[in-house]
């Protein structure tokens, strides 16, 4: 049995694109001709299994130049056609940015920030990237820097999803708080919102190759960064298209459980999930017992997960982001 594989690599260049296969890594595969245009390649594969490795190889002249970065896997079956951004050069420019911020009028102070941007990202300007906003952005990236010593690992999270095809190549706005217990609960939360839907988020849209559409758009948090993240699904989905929220004070300085029972149902998507025991773990359960008679489906707009033994922590954050990032911006 044979399975069909269709690939697209898109790139900037005006050198000849092949690829090469665990089949025989020495053999470089022509793109079709009539479906190759101008930046993109495309690829069609026969594969006698479900799933190739592979990696996009640029001729220049005589000698072959592979691709950074792990081996690309393509699934057959996989719900659509397989687009691929390679880059063929180190990435030297840093993944996660020196520190930038903005000037909020709203909130009538600067909000510093970190910008991860996935590798490759200065070379292949062709890609443009779903966008992910994370509360307590000083937790997420550096453990020097982080509150208790342990940072969530976002962005070796993020490369591993990535090298599994599991999930879009992504970039993160960490935003760090002035005022957290402010910022994240009722009523300070409307302004704080308002600030990352209509100051933040263009200013990304405009400094960074984003994809603005709001499904491409998600806000992230735990403990009372979770509630700020759903307050701010909820109060603006049409700059943020899905809530992942960790281990969530919900009841505490907020009205979100009334307003999910009482409120029209909106075409958002939201994560919950929480430790056991003491880790918020009876509100979450409510959170979610809510939305589900509001109408949201399970696996569908709505996904759950308890864990035992789970902490209200970092570390124990940084094991699991990856389940609300597939969800996100899963493929397939």
């Amino acid at each position: 049995m044979s399975y069909p594989l269709k690939i697209t690599v898109r790139y900037p260049t005006t050198d000849t694109m092949t690829l090469r296969t665990e089949d025989d890594w020495d053999r470089d595969i022509q793109p079709l001709r009539n479906e190759t245009k101008g930046d993109s390649a495309v690829f069609k594969l026969e594969a006698d299994r479900p799933h190739l490795y592979f990696k996009p190889v640029l001729l220049e002249g005589a000698t072959p130049l592979w691709s950074q970065g792990p081996n690309v896997l393509a699934v057959s079956g996989q719900e659509r056609t397989l687009e691929v951004f390679p880059y063929f050069k180190s990435d030297t420019e840093c993944s996660v940015c020196a520190l930038n911020f903005i000037e909020s009028t709203l909130m009538k102070q600067r909000y510093d920030l970190r910008v991860f941007l996935p590798p490759g990202y200065h070379e292949n300007t062709l890609n443009r990237y779903p966008v992910l906003y994370m509360q307590d952005g000083h937790n997420l990236f550096f453990p020097d820097e982080a509150a208790f010593g342990d940072d969530w690992k976002i962005r070796e999270t993020i490369e591993r999803l990535t090298e599994m095809n599991q999930t879009d190549p992504m970039i993160v706005v960490g935003i760090r708080p002035n005022d957290r217990m402010t910022e994240y609960t009722a009523p300070g939360f409307e302004m704080y919102a308002r600030c990352m839907a209509e100051e933040l988020k263009p200013v990304i849209d405009s400094r960074y190759r984003t994809r603005p559409e709001p499904s491409q758009n998600a806000v992230m948090g735990s403990s009372l960064g979770g509630v700020v993240s759903l307050h701010t699904v909820l109060q603006h989905p049409k700059a943020f298209g899905a809530a992942a929220c960790l281990s969530s004070t919900f009841g505490f300085r907020d009205d979100l459980l009334d307003r999910v029972v009482r409120d029209k149902k909106l075409n958002v998507r939201v994560y919950l999930d929480s430790g056991w025991p003491r880790d918020n773990f009876e509100t979450t359960r409510a959170m979610r017992a809510a939305l589900l008679r509001k109408g949201f489906e399970e696996g569908k707009d709505l996904l759950y997960f308890a864990f035992p033994e789970a902490r209200h922590d970092e570390k124990s954050w940084s094991l699991r982001c990856h389940l609300p990032m597939q969800f996100l911006f899963g493929r397939g």
